[in-house]
């Protein structure tokens, strides 16, 4: 059911692309909440361990949504408005939970692996013959538009950077988790991510990535040793970088943001990012909203940016309702000649919209989330930057808010969580884990498996 539900988010873009309804992409904010609600209800067998840390999140989402609620009451805002963007900002935390209420075993990470590295491996294949049909073939009516490689995340406005990040994601955890596999073919697999990212010419990826990659080496300091050596693979890693975009042909779309002029405080650049924020206290009408914004879908977040007004004839009959920020911002994006260079440059971002929706009290209760995700469920380096990453992406676009890339890092988080559990409270069956191979098997053969471990048991 866990599987099948992150499915119903992964795929629906494509599936949308495919021919069937529209409404296919709200599906998710149906079968997430039911199918792991069934999960959490049913689940038997928890420690207090998983008890406490389910209520620390059920804490952080109560107080997501009464913040939503109130601001929703002092700015008219829509009850549409606020289950969808509860569901936004919340269904990576409600499969969190599901994820630590499942038994923690080895056949249920080994499942979990082999599933989501068919989901992952295919968003990657659709990425290269998108590429070969649009860039090579021309088969497309924008051919040569590198951002139509978007992955099974096609047709979308950013798919190629919510692609590309999930890809180049998948990617570092293949190479760091699949220790029973060559190193040679790990890094072919990363590799092969990484080309993706530059296919899609999808450079925020990679800046996000740094920056997780700072805020990593930030939480090393208390150790010498580990900042050091963070600290020195950061160093040679830029400087790879850096003569990569200088020399590297493929890497020359990076070279957008290497204009100094653009920054600073009267710099294009920085004029255009920071819009929003000057846009939306203008619409302040009591202090109320400094601590509630301007309510739910009402500014920059994915739902007030794009989704009202891409479904609206879906979305008016339920009561949803619209702002005048959006499409002040949108206006802001038109009259810079920036504003199409790059979503780097974008005044719609995620923080910004949390911020404009629900204020700084929506930011606190956003963080609360965010740290017991940190403290609780990042158990090793590689979930954290995985967090980080998220927090990075939110200060880019609004990657936040985009359920195909939010679920993917929450379950490649959760079975990071599990197999840290299993190694603690089973340390034999860890080693048994540690063994086993990431390869493909038919899901007929898995499902047996699981069934034969089941009935042994």
């Amino acid at each position: 059911m866990v599987l099948l539900a992150f499915a119903t988010a992964f795929f629906s873009r494509i599936l949308d692309s495919a021919g069937a309804p529209s409404a296919i992409n709200f599906l998710h904010f149906l079968v997430i909440p039911v199918f792991c609600g069934q999960v959490i209800l049913t689940a038997k067998g928890l420690s207090r361990y998983q008890r406490v840390l389910a209520t620390k999140l059920y804490l952080g989402l109560g107080l997501l949504l009464a913040v939503m609620l109130v601001s929703a009451i002092v700015n008219d805002a829509g009850l549409a408005n606020v289950i969808i963007d509860f569901l936004l900002l919340g269904e990576p935390f409600i499969l969190l939970i599901t994820t630590a209420s499942l038994p923690v075993t080895v056949e249920l990470i080994q499942k979990f692996r082999t599933w989501l590295v068919g989901f992952f491996l295919t968003n990657i294949a659709f990425a290269y013959a998108q590429y070969v049909l649009f860039m090579i073939l021309k088969m497309h009516p924008k051919a040569g538009n590198p951002d139509y490689v978007q992955g099974v995340f096609y047709h979308s406005g950013a798919g190629h950077v919510v692609s590309a990040s999930v890809s180049l994601t998948f990617g570092a955890y293949y190479f760091v988790n699949a220790r029973a596999l060559p190193i040679w073919l790990r890094a072919i697999v990363f590799l092969g991510a990484f080309w993706h990212m530059l296919m899609a010419d999808a450079k925020q990826v990679l800046l996000s990535f740094l920056v997780a990659g700072v805020c990593l080496l930030i939480t090393k300091l208390k150790s010498i040793g580990e900042a050091v050596k963070y600290l020195l693979g950061s160093v040679i890693l830029c400087a790879v970088l850096w003569w990569c975009i200088q020399n590297v042909p493929a890497f020359a779309a990076f070279n957008t943001w290497a204009r100094p002029e653009i920054y600073g405080a009267d710099g294009e650049a920085t004029l255009l990012k920071s819009a929003a924020l000057r846009i939306i206290p203008t619409y302040y009408e009591s202090p109320l909203n400094w601590f509630f914004g301007l309510g739910p879908g009402h500014t920059v977040g994915r739902l007030g940016g794009w989704m009202i007004s891409g479904y609206w004839s879906l979305l008016e009959p339920l009561g949803a309702t619209m702002h005048p920020v959006p499409n002040q911002v949108w206006a802001a994006v038109g009259q810079s000649w920036l504003g199409d260079q790059s979503s780097m440059f974008s005044p719609l971002f995620g923080w910004a919209g949390i911020w404009g929706d629900l204020g700084w009290l929506g930011i606190a209760a956003y963080l609360y989330l965010a740290v017991i995700t940190l403290q609780h469920f990042c158990l090793d380096d590689l979930s954290k930057f995985f967090v980080f990453s998220v927090g990075a992406f939110g200060l880019v676009f609004s990657q936040m808010e985009e359920p195909g890339y939010m679920l993917s890092i929450t379950m490649i988080v959760g079975i990071l969580w599990q197999e840290h559990r299993l190694r603690k409270v089973n340390p034999a069956a860890a080693v048994q884990l540690n063994q086993t191979t990431f390869n493909l098997k038919r899901p007929k053969q898995v499902l047996q498996s699981i069934l034969l471990a089941k009935q042994s048991r």
